[in-house]
């Protein structure tokens, strides 16, 4: 990896440790309060023919949740980017060592 501070991976994993509290916390937010404590209400409106409670507590929450995870693997790429723990810039940096460029 890339010279970093203690300090600066300490930021790193701080940053990180919020994205994935963000995350966790809207997968969790529509998991269970749209698809157990709010479906009663949510039935009342309709998503593809399904009463959108119904939807949410079967289907909702994986599409969220797949969803969720292409955006930690973006803003954790940014991440490492921002802290200098990339590892494709690494890795060109290694490969242009070997190479004597």
């Amino acid at each position: 990896m890339a010279q970093a501070t203690d300090n600066n991976a300490k930021n790193y994993w701080r940053a990180n440790i919020r994205l994935l509290l963000s995350l966790l916390f809207i997968w969790f937010f529509v998991s269970f309060g749209m698809g157990i404590l709010w479906v009663d209400w949510l039935d009342q409106f309709r998503l593809f023919g399904f009463p959108l409670g119904f939807w949410f507590a079967q289907q909702g929450s994986i599409y969220v949740f797949v969803v969720l995870i292409f955006i930690y693997t973006f803003a954790a790429h940014r991440l490492d980017c921002r802290y200098g723990f990339d590892e494709e810039q690494e890795h060109y940096t290694a490969d242009d060592k070997e190479t004597g460029e």
